[in-house]
């Protein structure tokens, strides 16, 4: 899918893997816009971070690439942020710039999602677990130290598990409505086994001929009516922005496709317990910020949240949890009630 950012008009050049491309509005080492905060850009002047103070990354991997959107400086180590399941990383597009434009955000489409390459066929989307290597994959890559994550939903869960499972090496975590991996009944996922089995097998062998076809507006109410609330049209369109593609012109279809795999709809196995998400909390040692949406998600086992915070405030070096009034998208529909306290975190603690 072409980037529909039209007020950012980018040259690309791609170095070990890495695809640099630099925002219209940068001269002479100064960003320039609307909101956000200063700093001081390489020649001293001010800069302020806007929507568009970010550049398109691209890192290759064994099936493909991990596509991103890299906010501010390329020369310090940034806050690696991750998405919510069958989202993308315009998820964070209204929140980034709000924060410390001193602090850089590398935001990254997951496998399968926005831009990035799908798995091959054959592969299942075994989320967590993919989730943690990938990360591990890019902190290696970069040769990142002591670093700072934040992640909405199954973003949070994946920072958290990496977290978890590298706890000398994470300083901060930041996440938004999620406390570690959702918990569903083990009865219930051992009665739909097999019909996630079928339709994965399903939506393999789905000719393109037959993947749904709409219209922007009729996208955009798809959406809507999908997040029951979770978002509105004001910030829908950051999600469609990377979410969908124009139809192949050799299906003779007009409009677009959601550009996410389809085999993500049933990529739920190997879900956790309460007991394995107790386990992991126990091992986080570091400074930990959670953003509780209300209402937020209504989950299955809603005590599970509870207990990974009590877990969390007995084992991290810090715990800060905050309720604040919002949808499940809170981040991205209401920013700048996390803006604060993401600020504050960031800069204090």
């Amino acid at each position: 899918m072409e980037n529909q950012n039209s007020n950012t008009d980018k040259a690309t050049k791609t170095t070990n893997g890495v695809s640099n491309s630099t925002p219209a509005n940068a001269t002479n080492g100064t960003i320039k816009g609307l909101i956000g905060g200063e700093s001081l850009a390489s020649n001293g002047s001010p800069t302020i971070r806007n929507q568009d103070s970010w550049e398109e990354v691209t890192i290759d991997v064994p099936w493909g690439t991990v596509q991103g959107k890299w906010w501010g400086s390329r020369n310090k180590q940034p806050i690696l942020a991750l998405h919510g399941w069958q989202d993308n990383c315009g998820t964070f597009d209204r929140l980034c710039p709000l924060m410390p434009p001193e602090i850089p955000v590398l935001c990254i489409d997951l496998p399968g999602h926005g831009k990035s390459s799908h798995y091959p066929k054959g592969m299942q989307y075994f989320l967590f677990w993919d989730g943690i290597c990938l990360i591990r994959r890019i902190v290696r890559k970069y040769g990142w130290k002591r670093v700072t994550l934040m992640g909405h939903s199954l973003g949070g869960a994946l920072t958290f598990m990496y977290a978890a499972s590298f706890p000398a090496e994470v300083e901060k975590l930041i996440n938004f409505d999620i406390a570690g991996p959702t918990v569903r009944s083990i009865d219930r996922q051992a009665e739909t086994t097999g019909w996630a089995l079928d339709k994965f097998l399903d939506y393999e062998t789905l000719p393109e001929t037959k993947v749904p076809c709409y219209s922007y507006s009729e996208m955009t109410k798809l959406v809507l009516d999908a997040y029951d609330g979770s978002v509105d049209e004001a910030s829908v369109k950051y999600l469609i922005e990377r979410g969908m593609e124009v139809a192949p012109q050799h299906i003779s279809a007009d409009g677009y496709h959601f550009s996410r795999d389809l085999r993500l709809k049933v990529s739920l196995l190997g879900m956790f317990t309460a007991d394995q998400v107790y386990a992991y909390a126990k091992r986080i040692r570091c400074k930990v910020l959670n953003i509780r949406g209300d209402p937020g998600m209504k989950f299955e086992n809603p005590h599970v949240y509870d207990n990974v915070i009590e877990i969390l405030k007995e084992n991290a070096e810090l715990v800060i949890y905050k309720i604040v009034p919002g949808t499940h998208h809170l981040h991205l529909v209401t920013p700048e009630r996390v803006a604060t306290h993401v600020n504050e975190f960031l800069l204090q603690a």
